[in-house]
């Protein structure tokens, strides 16, 4: 392989790396918003070619104030940087009386640890993520440093001990010989920290050196696998160093070098070139392989090689788009890392980490908060045209076969889940095309009242911001329960007020059997006779069952007999066992919730189905997730719609631990609803919207995306309100048809299981009194308070 590479030709190198690059990382190009940190530019190493390191000078401080770092750091996040590098000569106070005073000054014993101070500060004033690159560092300097920091970084430079001979570039730098900087690296990997690294080239190396330089990271990161990039840098001769008149790699050396990075590399590892060092050639770079082109500042310069500045990040993307790349922001930790932070940051960084990223772990492009932002984010302008066409070709295909009814791979739907800009765009149009020919232009929703009977729960979903239980007694509301007298007040006021549905759930209380599921259905029958009964998800069916000694099928036909008519599909959360043990560990499993609705709906009973997503799931768990509904709705045609549930984080046990992101982004939950329409297509007909979750502008826009139900009035709504939701308890009709109307739609009042529903129901509706109180009883725990009341004898009507 490495001959190989040697004896290719430049050319046929490149159209290599470059098809491995787009093959990883597709057409987009990653860089950090950073402010640069020269903590100190004292350094115990004397390498022949740099200028960042220097002695001390008279007048001068040794290192950077707090005082300094903090100014710097608020003024970069400030013009949205996310990115604190911190940058520093090696071990300055093992040759430097002034750095030995200065920390014995400041009270610290070393510079590493004057660093991790300031890393915190930073971190803690200004949100800022700190990457660190301070020199050669052992288990120990790692171990301190990590939790101040999100990342670090060393350059390896290079493998070759030649270098460090008498009139090479690193005689008389210890911290410069390869032993000793690989040991670092390998430390970095121990220790598990997502780390940066590189070659100089250009500075006396062959180019079988870099090889064997690669050679090194590469076998380090199999080992390891924590090596996020690798930095291809050129020398560049600077004016007052030993190598001033050195000769610099030419541009060729540069391209071969990163392609053969790209090649030999694992190609999730990114491959960088800062794009200041050779502004005039960033095309080649990208054709040679690149994906990153680093940190990018647009407070301070860089510090390493002062006489090239930054591009202009307008400008660059300008370019980048010219070339069909587009320009990606990414955090200091890459998203691989970022996805699975709580493995790869400590506990004081997690947080801030996963609070910054989408579910592919890019920066969030927006600050659109679930269940709380009242408006799209301002990137949002109106649904595409349906003639957009992706730009991404594989988009273009997978949405092809979609639209022929075709059953896309686990790969094809999570594809569809990275749509941006164009793409993006592109996706929701194609869902509405399929929406159009399906459904036509009537948007449906339903006149229903939620009713949820307890939030008492023995359960511990981590999630769940609702019940009381187990995770979650400090957050918003009292325990209780509601008395069945209270439960058939309440459907019948329903009734009164237009509705032709009542909707119950609750927690899984540990005084209720199956047997009170059956005594609610005869309340709400016997107290509304002619409303549908859409209740019980499979965890209360599962329960109910498990309770009673019966199967699940059997007491579904109990359930069914006593009124039931059709079950809400909760409980889903994300059906893939990974998450389900993150998120809900004691609830029924994947294969237990599909088994459920098979069961329902073999006995006559249809069901919703739903996704709450944007916590710790991954686009290849939705994927999974929309592929096994589909599965399901063929072999059983029993479920009548998709909803998607955004996750609402303010509340949530888990968020306010720092254990998941902050929900969706925008684009995120406006995708869920157009790739369910392109994956479920054509086994389910129907996509519903949640205005309690996206807004009502928000459901707005995703009727632009694919789908055409925008859900139900509600008239109560506590489960997404608990979380801290601020989109109302009720939507009236004139509200819901106002939006739909805005969509350039026809509203169409619907029931349950999508028939036209009277229009008398409507009117009612519309001319429907305030809600009375309603009345709830308090839960004192240690006291089981079992049923909610004794079953009453039956009234003939």
């Amino acid at each position: 392989m490495l001959e190989d590479l040697s004896n290719a030709s430049l050319d046929d190198l490149m159209a290599a790396a470059s098809a491995v690059r787009d093959r990883m990382h597709g057409a987009r190009i990653s860089y950090s918003r950073k402010v640069f940190l020269p903590v100190t530019h004292l350094c115990r190493d004397v390498c022949r070619y740099c200028t960042f390191a220097r002695p001390p000078r008279r007048g001068q401080t040794a290192y950077m104030t707090e005082v300094e770092v903090l100014d710097s750091a608020r003024k970069a996040a400030a013009l949205g940087c996310r990115e604190a590098l911190f940058t520093l000569g090696d071990q300055p106070e093992a040759r430097w009386s002034q750095a030995r005073d200065a920390l014995d000054e400041m009270g610290f014993a070393t510079t590493l640890a004057y660093v991790a101070h300031l890393a915190r500060r930073v971190h803690e004033e200004t949100g800022l993520l700190p990457h660190i690159n301070p020199g050669v560092m052992s288990d120990e300097d790692i171990a301190a440093l990590r939790p101040a920091s999100a990342s670090m970084g060393l350059m390896l430079e290079s493998a070759s001990e030649r270098l460090m001979a008498r009139g090479g570039p690193h005689f008389g730098c210890p911290d410069k010989a390869p032993a000793v900087r690989l040991a670092t690296l390998k430390a970095a990997g121990r220790t598990r920290v997502p780390f940066t690294t590189g070659l100089l080239i250009g500075i006396g190396e062959t180019f079988n050196e870099r090889l064997e330089a690669l050679r090194e990271i590469e076998a380090l990161h199999r080992r390891y696998g924590h090596i996020q990039e690798v930095i291809i840098q050129p020398f560049r001769a600077k004016p007052g160093t030993a190598m001033a008149k050195a000769p610099e790699p030419s541009l060729d050396e540069l391209l071969r070098t990163i392609a053969a990075a790209r090649l030999l590399l694992p190609a999730e590892i990114g491959v960088q070139a800062p794009p200041n060092l050779a502004p005039e050639d960033l095309h080649r770079l990208i054709d040679a392989g690149i994906n990153d082109l680093g940190g990018i500042s647009p407070l301070t310069p860089d510090f390493v090689n002062p006489e090239a500045p930054w591009p202009h990040l307008d400008h660059l993307a300008g370019r980048l788009d010219a070339m069909g790349r587009r320009l990606t922001e990414r955090l200091t930790i890459y998203p691989r890392y970022a996805r699975a932070a709580a493995d790869w940051t400590a506990p004081a960084m997690t947080p801030s980490v996963l609070r910054a990223v989408d579910g592919e772990g890019w920066l969030r492009e927006d600050d659109w908060l679930t269940g709380v932002s009242p408006e799209p984010p301002e990137w949002v302008s109106a649904p595409a045209p349906s003639g957009v066409v992706a730009r991404q070709g594989g988009i273009h295909d997978i949405v092809a076969r979609a639209a022929l009814g075709k059953r896309l791979s686990e790969s094809d739907v999570g594809t569809l889940f990275t749509a941006r800009g164009d793409d993006f765009r592109a996706v929701c149009a194609a869902a509405d095309r399929i929406r159009a020919d399906v459904i036509g232009d009537r948007v449906t929703y339903v006149i229903t009242r939620n009713i949820n009977y307890t939030n008492v729960c023995t359960y511990s979903c981590r999630f769940c911001a609702f019940s009381k239980g187990k995770v979650a007694d400090d957050l918003r509301g009292a325990p209780y329960e509601v008395e069945l007298a209270e439960i058939g007040r309440r459907a019948a006021e329903a009734w009164s007020r237009g509705a032709t549905e009542v909707c119950l759930q609750g927690g899984i209380h540990p005084g209720f059997t199956g047997e009170t599921y059956l005594e609610i259905l005869d309340a709400v029958r016997r107290a509304a006779p002619g409303i549908h009964v859409h209740a019980f998800s499979p965890l209360e069916v599962m329960h109910g069952a498990t309770s009673l000694g019966l199967p699940v099928k059997t007491y579904l036909r109990r359930l069914k007999d006593a009124g039931l008519g059709s079950l809400p599909g909760t409980a889903a959360e994300i059906l893939d066992d990974e998450v389900r043990q993150i998120i809900c560990p004691d609830k029924l499993t994947t294969d237990e919730w599909l088994s459920v609705m098979r069961d329902a709906h073999e006995v006559g009973l249809r069901s919703t189905a739903t996704i709450m997503f944007g916590h710790v799931d991954g686009y290849h768990h939705w994927a999974r997730h929309l592929l096994q509904l589909r599965d399901l709705q063929v072999e059983t045609s029993g479920f009548t719609e998709f909803v998607p549930l955004p996750f609402v984080a303010a509340e949530a046990p888990i968020f306010r631990k720092g254990g998941s992101r902050i929900g969706p982004t925008f684009r995120e939950a406006v995708l869920m609803h157009a790739v369910a329409r392109l994956a479920l297509h054509p086994a389910f007909a129907n996509i519903q919207t949640s205005w309690v979750k996206m807004g009502v502008a928000g459901a707005g826009y995703c009727l632009a995306a694919g789908a055409n139900d925008i859900g139900g009035t509600l008239m109560n709504e506590t489960i997404t309100r608990s979380a801290g939701a601020r989109h109302g308890q009720e939507a009236t009709p004139e509200r819901l048809e106002s939006v739909i109307l805005a969509a350039n739609r026809t509203p169409r009042l619907r029931t349950t299981l999508y028939g036209d529903a009277p229009q008398e129901r409507r009117a009612t509706a519309l001319v429907a009194p305030e809600l009375s109180p309603s009345r709830e009883t308090p839960f004192r725990r240690g006291q089981v308070l079992g049923r909610p009341a004794p079953r009453e004898p039956a009234v003939a009507s």
